[in-house]
């Protein structure tokens, strides 16, 4: 049987684990900004419907797929 010697179980130098948890708090130690409700909702002014557009037109698809 070969024994297997896993990263995690080599000793690290203290003073590089020190700095290593010095960035990780720096960098992930608290949460973000709250982001208010208000500012996530976009609004937009409804749009009257354009009776051209949504008028049927038996031959579209003749026009569409095959002209």
């Amino acid at each position: 049987m070969t024994h297997r010697t896993h990263t995690h179980d080599t000793p690290r130098d203290t003073a590089e684990a020190a700095d290593a948890a010095v960035t990780r708090r720096h960098r992930f130690g608290r949460l973000p900004e709250r982001i208010r409700l208000e500012d996530t909702v976009e609004t937009k002014p409804a749009t009257r419907p354009d009776p051209a557009r949504d008028a049927y037109h038996p031959d579209e698809w003749l026009i569409r797929y095959c002209g």
